[in-house]
């Protein structure tokens, strides 16, 4: 499963403070709501770094569910 590990593109840039599109705000909630069975609006109410810390370690362990299962 290519990019099991990376959900979704970091944004940001050298600017600090930007403002997420709603459409990849949805999908981080949705991929978050799947995976790990929260409610919207515990999930509405993390922190922007917190949610991104749950995306790349949720990744993480389905790329390495996935590992396990193709044998890599």
């Amino acid at each position: 499963m290519d990019g099991a590990g990376q959900p979704f593109p970091g944004g940001g840039g050298d600017s600090g403070l930007t403002r997420y599109a709603a459409q990849t705000l949805w999908r981080e909630i949705t991929y978050l709501a799947y995976h790990l069975h929260w409610g919207l609006d515990q999930l509405l109410d993390l922190e922007h770094g917190d949610r991104i810390v749950l995306l790349e370690e949720v990744g993480s362990l389905n790329k390495r569910f996935w590992q396990g299962i193709d044998g890599d």
